[in-house]
């Protein structure tokens, strides 16, 4: 069961209305449906604070987590095109700020969560080590990745392949690479920096690979 209420959901994608009715679908389904929300809503009591979310595609989970309360401000990053276009116009009126970066070399705001959702495995792996760096010189709380373990053996091998045949699809290039790094190797620069680092099981029912890291700080 989802922990993003319907009211809450159709709230979210009536903002959406400009965007067309594929992009309110897209953002309705997204929220009921993708287990990433139930976790993340569940862990943000009171609220997150400030909420950076890198690699924010619509923002549609940001401006969740403000509109139900679970937020104060957020700010989203991601890559020029449609989907951040669409996420600013939803944005109206609202403590949230979406911007076209490139968020392996964009200045990064000080927050208070960041949120890194099926991010980090599709960028090289030199850049996932590096961002993560960096994100844990800013972010003040919690950091929140969902990430691909690459060694839960048959799920692992369905993940590959589905996002392989998903490349496929939208036509990427050899540039779209699939290189997940093991759990180790990302909760390693978020522990260093201080961080208490957990992971539980992000697939709820679903064969995929996907885990939510959870990396907070202790409270002052």
């Amino acid at each position: 069961m989802t922990a993003v209420n319907a009211a809450l959901i159709e709230t979210v994608a009536a903002r959406y209305a400009g965007a067309g009715r594929f992009a309110q679908g897209f953002v309705r389904g997204k929220l009921r449906h993708d287990p990433a929300n139930a976790a993340i809503f569940a862990l943000a009591m009171p609220d997150f604070g400030h909420v950076l979310d890198l690699g924010c595609g619509y923002g549609q989970l940001a401006l969740a987590l403000l509109l139900g309360g679970r937020a104060n401000q957020v700010t989203g990053l991601d890559r020029a095109g449609p989907k951040i276009s669409y996420a600013a116009g939803a944005a109206a009126g609202l403590p949230a700020r979406f911007e076209a970066a490139d968020i392996a070399s964009a200045p990064l705001p000080e927050c208070d969560t960041v949120l890194l959702i099926d991010v980090l495995y599709q960028m090289p792996a030199a850049l996932q080590r590096d961002l993560l760096a960096r994100v844990a010189q800013i972010a003040r709380a919690r950091v929140l990745v969902r990430a691909f373990d690459p060694a839960l053996g048959w799920r692992s091998q369905v993940g590959f392949a589905m996002e392989r045949i998903g490349r496929t699809l939208r036509r990427e290039g050899a540039q779209a690479a699939i290189a997940p790094l093991p759990l180790p190797e990302l909760a390693a620069p978020l522990a260093a920096a201080g961080f208490s680092v957990s992971i539980r099981p992000c697939w709820s029912g679903t064969p995929l690979p996907n885990v939510l890291l959870i990396a907070e700080r202790a409270p002052c």
